[in-house]
């Protein structure tokens, strides 16, 4: 049974990826100084410049925050501050345009976990 789920996942993830492969230029593509790009690589090129974008948007602000902060030393601003840190963070934990960035490193961390805790559970044997 162990077997079969981690089959099970890698299956449906090369099913995604082939529908991805295959159907990207009916649901992404963007614009580059009048030429249009789609397919895979618009559709791996417009998930990189919007998450890059986002990120980027994030540690600007995380920035602006920080310098913010020492020089106007107040309550307020360091407040200013956490908050635009907890914007960034929930826009990097709920962004979908991240998602398939995310989704290969949840299943490999889900076949570790398992292997691992599968290591601590097995009993040691000492010979006498």
């Amino acid at each position: 049974m162990k077997n079969f789920a981690k089959i099970a996942i890698l299956f449906l993830f090369a099913v995604l990826l082939l529908d991805i492969a295959f159907d990207a230029a009916d649901f992404m593509s963007f614009n580059i100084d009048g030429d249009e790009v789609d397919g895979p690589l618009g559709a791996l090129l417009a998930v990189i410049f919007a998450g890059g974008g986002l990120v980027l948007a994030g540690v600007v602000m995380l920035v602006v925050g920080a310098v913010l902060a020492v020089v106007f030393a107040g309550v307020g601003v360091i407040v200013v501050g956490a908050l635009g840190f907890a914007a960034v963070a929930v826009a990097l934990a709920l962004s979908p345009l991240l998602l398939p960035l995310l989704v290969p490193v949840a299943i490999i961390w889900y076949l570790v976990s398992r292997s691992r805790k599968d290591r601590v559970a097995e009993p040691v044997h000492k010979a006498a």
